[in-house]
């Protein structure tokens, strides 16, 4: 708990700076505080502490995702400093990002249908916002339009299903919802209530088929905003749809496997297979960013309770994606577009290489974090006796390695055209450089982080 008080307390502070003139140190505060935040969460590994009369519940499962989140957040930050070189916007655009930040922890803790609400409204407004932050682009205005659109009809739903629930169970306490299915004692419109959480849930983490805003949100939206819904934001969502199924739902869980199981291969084939067709590097990232959530769907089918391959699998997905956006931003600012990444490696031979790497870890090529990530979710719903489901993930990893690997030959093509060298930060590579090497370092050795975070609610 004691994190989220600081990354509220870095919010307020961000919205002070004008007041007590500290712009210029606000962008080491908030890495010194992120950093502390992380430390503060760290101490309460091993512990499950409950606040507000039960409505937080910061269980090892919630200080697992909180950790990943803070973790993201920070080293986003210090990729894109450049975001917030502009002095008008500095301190707004930090503390939105800090109260999503906020709200995406609230999701990952939360122990009340209450706090889930206010979380998913605490960080989409934000993003709303953040969305069409760059005002003189109609991509950016429509992205901000069609999000906060999608957004509404979402919360509809949720809050929709939250009230059958309640009406039905008397409680919003997922524990106390869990006993009361488990003993079966419900009237029937409590699984029409749940069925409408579903339905608002996986619009939050983009499955198909409630996919239909990402693309074109992550493709409107300034490109480090879209690399930080593609990474913490997708992040909160899996926390509080994995939250609410594995406490929520109890032992009934495993009546709501099977539709699962029909959006599960939905999203794996149907982004897949439209990534193919993608010319904007920016695009295809986006409609990718829907299709991993296939794969952690799965993850969910065959070990509904367990954290430890959601946080895995997000980790090395969020670290490959924060520098596939980074080097989006670099070649954006050099040609006003992020759509060709046509000779990189003659124009930045380190970024070449990290977008290389990068992109090889989304495939899912061995030795990298992708790669064991991806093998973990297999072999999980091989013994969950998902074989089915499992040959369509496989599958849907091969048509993404071809539309990976074609990326991968344009950044190394020596027929692109003639274009001036990138002219990139040096902290900046390093820190993509170090970033790189947790993936390989993460591929290698995922025996001990697997075991550390394997926790079951």
């Amino acid at each position: 708990m004691n994190a989220l008080y600081i990354i509220c307390g870095l919010g307020f502070a961000a919205l002070l700076t004008e007041i007590f003139s500290f712009r210029k140190a606000l962008q080491g505060i908030i890495l010194i505080g992120l950093v502390a935040a992380f430390i503060a969460a760290a101490m309460d590994w091993h512990t499950a502490k409950a606040y507000f009369n039960n409505m937080v519940l910061f269980d090892q499962g919630a200080l697992s995702f909180t950790l990943l989140l803070i973790f993201i957040t920070a080293c986003w930050f210090w990729i894109n400093r450049d975001y917030f070189e502009d002095q008008l916007h500095q301190t707004d655009r930090s503390g939105l990002i800090l109260f999503s930040l906020s709200g995406g922890v609230m999701m990952s803790a939360y122990h009340n249908m209450a706090m889930l609400f206010l979380g998913i409204e605490v960080l989409s407004i934000s993003l709303y916002v953040l969305a069409g932050s760059r005002k003189e682009s109609l991509l950016s205005n429509e992205s901000a339009f069609k999000y906060f659109i999608m957004g509404s009809f979402a919360t509809g739903f949720l809050l929709m299903g939250i009230a059958l629930v309640y009406g039905a169970t008397g409680t919003f306490d997922i524990s106390v919802l869990a006993t009361k299915l488990g003993e079966g004692h419900v009237p029937e419109f409590v699984y029409p209530g749940i069925l409408l959480i579903l339905v608002g849930m996986l619009f939050k983490i983009s499955a198909v088929p409630f996919h239909f805003w990402a693309p074109d949100v992550y493709d409107g939206a300034p490109v480090p905003i879209t690399a930080y819904m593609a990474t913490v934001v997708k992040t909160a969502a899996v926390a509080a749809f994995w939250r609410m199924f594995a406490i929520g739902l109890g032992t009934s869980k495993s009546t709501w496997i099977q539709p699962i199981e029909v959006v599960t291969v939905l999203t794996l084939v149907i982004p897949s297979v439209i990534a193919v067709y993608q010319t904007s590097l920016k695009r295809m990232m986006a409609w990718s960013s829907v299709g991993q959530i296939g794969y952690l769907l799965l993850a969910f089918i065959s070990q509904p309770s367990g954290t430890a391959l959601p946080v895995y699998y997000l980790l090395a997905y969020g670290m490959a994606s924060l520098i596939a956006f980074a080097v989006v931003v670099e070649v954006e600012k050099a040609d006003g577009s992020g759509a060709g990444v046509n000779g990189l490696f003659k124009r930045h031979t380190g970024f070449g290489v990290l977008l290389t790497l990068s992109l090889l870890s989304l495939a899912g090529i061995p030795p990298l974090a992708g790669f064991m990530a991806k093998y973990q979710v297999l072999v999980s719903a091989v013994q969950a006796d998902h074989i089915g489901l499992t040959l369509v993930a496989v599958l849907s990893s091969l048509i993404g390695v071809f539309y990976y690997l074609r990326v991968i030959v344009l950044v190394f093509s020596n027929n692109a055209q003639q274009k001036d060298r990138l002219i990139v930060s040096p902290n900046r590579v390093v820190l993509l450089a170090i970033l790189a090497a947790l993936i390989l370092m993460t591929g290698l050795l995922p025996d001990s982080l697997l075991s550390l975070l394997s926790v079951r609610f």
